[in-house]
């Protein structure tokens, strides 16, 4: 088996909670050695969010942490302490990226922003995720996930139709700016490996931004029509049937958006003709058009079906379907199991920790199954020797609070 696609790239990550771990936690999966700088005073945020599990050693330790920051490893800084900045410089003479998500200029406040660190190497690719940008009238301000959902219209169109405003379930928005943020790193390393006298670059990415890109169509139907976008429950905004239908004992989805699908319907809900063949029926948009009398014409019939007889008559006329999962049903999912989705990680004090899988399936480097998130400063000494540092100069630093 080759090795991991990007073993040999060094990243270092200044990060809290969401955008710039689950960015960091990427490259790791992809085989980058990822060197997590958290301070050695204060723990990272996210080291703070519960649940808890008890550990080997009697300390708690929060179990999101541990799948967020898998296979990376952790060195304790006081980046604000000039022993601590030059430790930072010193590692990033020989990385390849650096990921963070502090809020715009706090790290340019204590010497390390992108022009200082790129600097001392031209070559690496120095990458920011915050709430708005790195410029702009709304920079300065804090943004987490829940405003750059609410600014960037998520929320508008999120829930019930005249309910209250509703967020996405997920943090959509810290984690798919921690997915641009990925490939917008692996697209500045392509573009310095290509031609090494480019040298790498700095990257700009928000979540304010990373959740309107999400508005495909949305902002297809505003520019065309000038239609502000409402929420539909969980309808399609232009198709229909596509949407969750009600059984005697939960929900199926299903998305009947063809012709030939929506025909295979009608028949495994024994729909008459007049029904199927009604014109105002006829194509997608149409039986969009038409969805709030449609609708209740389908759950009249789907509301006398069990979950698990909807899908599965549905399926046997290929109609796409599909039940809504809680997520004890998806986390032992068979299909899943199969295709060994989940995965356990050794943790040092916690024993062997569940994962979530990477969905980037690679065939002749597929991606690293190590560790589960290490424990606070467990790669201090090993990182600084490898940097030049003596263990005299180290054991300084941490009696000093500068390292830990």
């Amino acid at each position: 088996m080759m090795p991991a696609p990007l073993a040999g790239l060094t990243v270092l990550e200044i990060g809290q909670y969401m955008a710039a771990p689950f960015a960091a936690m990427q490259l790791a999966d992809l085989g980058a050695r990822v060197i997590k700088i958290e301070h050695p005073g204060v723990p990272e945020a996210m080291r703070m969010a519960g649940p808890f599990l008890e550990g080997e050693d009697g300390e708690r330790h929060s179990s999101p942490f541990v799948r967020l920051n898998r296979n990376k490893e952790s060195i304790r800084l006081d980046l604000k302490s000039e022993a601590g900045r030059r430790a930072l410089l010193r590692l990033a003479e020989t990385a390849d990226v650096l990921v963070e998500n502090l809020r715009p200029g706090a790290l340019r406040a204590i010497g390390l922003g992108p022009d200082e660190v790129r600097a001392v190497n031209p070559g690496l690719v120095y990458a920011s995720v915050s709430g708005f940008g790195q410029d702009g009238p709304l920079a300065g301000l804090p943004g987490l996930d829940i405003m750059a959902q609410a600014r960037g219209g998520l929320m508008s169109i999120t829930g019930q139709p005249d309910g209250d405003p509703v967020k996405v379930g997920v943090p959509i928005c810290d984690l798919v700016s921690g997915l641009y943020t990925a490939m917008a790193v692996l697209a500045a390393l392509r573009h310095r490996d290509a031609d090494p006298q480019r040298g790498g670059q700095f990257v700009d990415v928000s979540l304010l931004e990373a959740g309107v890109s999400l508005a495909v169509w949305e902002a297809g139907r505003y520019f065309a029509t000038g239609e502000l976008p409402r929420p539909l429950g969980s309808a399609h905004q232009a198709q229909a049937p596509y949407q969750a239908l009600r059984c005697s004992d939960g929900w199926a989805t299903i998305g009947a958006v063809t012709d030939k699908s929506w025909a295979a319907t009608c028949g495994v809900l024994g729909l008459p003709e007049t029904i199927r063949d009604d014109p105002r029926y006829a194509g997608a948009s149409g039986r969009h058009q038409h969805r709030e009398e449609l609708i209740p014409v389908l759950e009249a019939v789907t509301e006398k079906w069990t979950q698990d007889e909807l899908v599965a008559a549905l399926r046997a006329e290929s109609v796409p379907c599909a039940p809504i999962n809680d997520y004890a049903q998806v986390f032992t999912d068979d299909h899943l199991s199969q295709r060994e989705f989940f995965w356990d990680a050794p943790h040092p004090v916690l024993g062997e920790v569940r994962q979530l899988g990477s969905p980037m399936r690679l065939s002749g480097t597929p991606t690293r199954r190590d560790g589960a998130g290490p424990l606070p400063g467990a790669h201090t000494r090993e990182v600084l020797r490898a940097a030049g540092y003596p263990d005299t100069e180290i054991d300084a630093m941490i009696r000093a609070g500068e390292a830990g």
